[in-house]
């Protein structure tokens, strides 16, 4: 199985890398796995809803432009469906055996998704109501991507 993130913007502190690097290390038992990461858009302080909609746009043609047409799209939002870690691996696991080898998880800027990006997801994620900082996000769906594979693989991790 193929995993990407596709997410928008760098990472800049070293602890998020080094999480990131021990969960490639760990990942790399189960599946390819990679980070895409795509330019952010700068956010004027005052910007109007039709600028926050154009810079939407710019990052979801980049976003799009990495997303292989045979990949399974999963968006992570808000207002997405929210899976405890058993079922998200169970999620996993059915992608797997129905054939759809690459799935892509793609996490948007600052101000979320373009319509152009959900469209193209074939599942909304979400894990919580609340706004994590979008580093974090990619650390915190790592995590959950390997403790789903030592789910679905019987081994000891999750409790």
């Amino acid at each position: 199985m193929r995993i990407t993130i596709v997410c928008v913007g760098k990472i800049k502190e070293k602890f998020y890398r080094d999480a990131l690097a021990e969960y490639g290390k760990r990942l790399s038992k189960y599946c390819r796995w990679e980070i895409v990461e795509v330019a952010d858009e700068m956010t004027p302080d005052k910007a109007g809803a039709v600028e926050e909609t154009r810079i939407k746009e710019r990052e979801a043609e980049r976003i799009l432009s990495k997303i292989r047409e045979d990949s399974l799209v999963c968006t992570l939002e808000i207002g997405g469906k929210r899976l405890s870690s058993e079922e998200f691996a169970g999620w996993m696991e059915r992608a797997a055996v129905s054939g759809r080898s690459h799935l892509t998880f793609v996490i948007g800027g600052s101000l979320g998704l373009h319509s152009s990006v959900t469209r193209r997801s074939d599942f909304a994620l979400s894990f919580s109501d609340m706004t994590f900082p979008h580093q974090l996000m990619r650390v915190i769906l790592s995590e959950q991507i390997y403790r789903a594979f030592r789910i679905i693989h019987n081994e000891p991790y999750h409790k």
